[in-house]
């Protein structure tokens, strides 16, 4: 009888304390009151340096925050808002933001290599001096965005929207540009070397100083 008491309190006692080791861990981390988590709503948050690598933060609400300096490495905002957010020296390596929205939200100097982000609303957004090398942007939409010194090389920006968005000194050496619609858009300066230009238009394009531009267009 002792024995099987002693057994009962025992089992007891290791689901208690089992119990209590797994309390917590399945609880999303939270940061300046945002749940980090899918679908979370944090508009103006401020996580400025936050360390989000590796979160599934699908559906985010992140309008108008604050997340300069923040490591988003392989971290899923796919569907997220970003508008007018602040991503100023991000690093985003491989972070995915399919069909998210980033309509006048400035990623400037960030390092966004590999990103993908097909079907990204990027209108007016400011990604100046931004290492974006092999990154997937087609079917994106970058009407009156700033590229100007970014990197864009290896990237795929297939059946992209960039009509006067500004690229001025951009390296799109390598890219996939067919069909990219470029209307009115500035390549001054740009370098075009080996990328696949395939049905993409340049209606009204300035090209003063672009290498590999179609000048005969």
């Amino acid at each position: 009888m002792k024995l099987f008491i002693s057994a009962s309190l025992f089992l007891f006692t290791t689901s208690v304390m089992a119990g209590d080791y797994m309390a917590g861990k399945d609880q999303s981390p939270v940061l300046n009151g945002c749940v980090l988590e899918r679908n979370t709503q944090c508009p103006g948050v401020n996580l400025q340096g936050a360390d989000l690598s590796n979160m599934d933060l699908r559906g985010a609400n992140f309008k108008g925050a604050n997340l300069s300096g923040a490591n988003l490495n392989h971290t899923s905002l796919r569907g997220a808002n970003l508008d007018g957010a602040n991503l100023d020296g991000i690093s985003g390596y491989r972070l995915r933001a399919f069909r998210a929205t980033m309509r006048g939200a400035k990623a400037r100097n960030a390092e966004l290599q590999g990103m993908q982000a097909e079907y990204l609303f990027a209108q007016g957004t400011d990604f100046s001096g931004s290492d974006m090398t092999g990154a997937n942007f087609s079917f994106a939409r970058f009407s009156g965005a700033k590229l100007q010194g970014s990197n864009l090389s290896f990237s795929n920006f297939e059946i992209a929207w960039l009509p006067k968005a500004d690229l001025e000194g951009a390296n799109l050496h390598g890219a996939n540009l067919q069909e990219a619609k470029f209307g009115h858009a500035n390549l001054a300066q740009a370098n075009l070397t080996n990328s696949r230009i395939h049905y993409a238009t340049f209606e009204g394009t300035y090209m003063e100083g672009c290498t590999g531009c179609p000048f005969d267009w």
